[in-house]
């Protein structure tokens, strides 16, 4: 996409409907699963993301699924990469704004 590219970044997109359905709609555009292939772990609360550099300011709605068949994973034209990483490796990435402390609010006291 035109906003951060190059850098490492969840799946996301704007929301127009509700942020749940529009969560669920992303994953399918984006990777090709459907709401069945995944499920839900935990939804954050929405976090204000502000880049000063490009003088944006973000409403992000954080989500983290876990995904049920990882090989029938198909990435849209908007990914050049995809790769599965442990949460505290997050730092070793270069990431959109707030990414890691985003995933690590997730994450955090989850069982692998």
């Amino acid at each position: 996409m035109g906003t951060y590219q190059g850098m490492w970044a969840g799946i996301s997109g704007y929301v127009e409907v509700d942020a749940d359905s529009q969560a669920l709609k992303e994953i399918e555009e984006e990777t090709h699963l459907t709401k069945e292939e995944v499920e839900l772990v935990r939804k954050g609360d929405p976090i204000e993301v502000v880049d000063g550099e490009k003088g944006i300011k973000w409403i992000v709605h954080p989500y983290l699924f876990r995904v049920k068949h990882p090989d029938l994973i198909e990435t849209d034209w908007e990914h050049t990469e995809m790769k599965w990483i442990e949460p505290e490796d997050i730092d070793e990435y270069q990431t959109v704004p707030r990414l890691a402390d985003t995933l690590r609010k997730l994450s955090s006291g989850l069982k692998r």
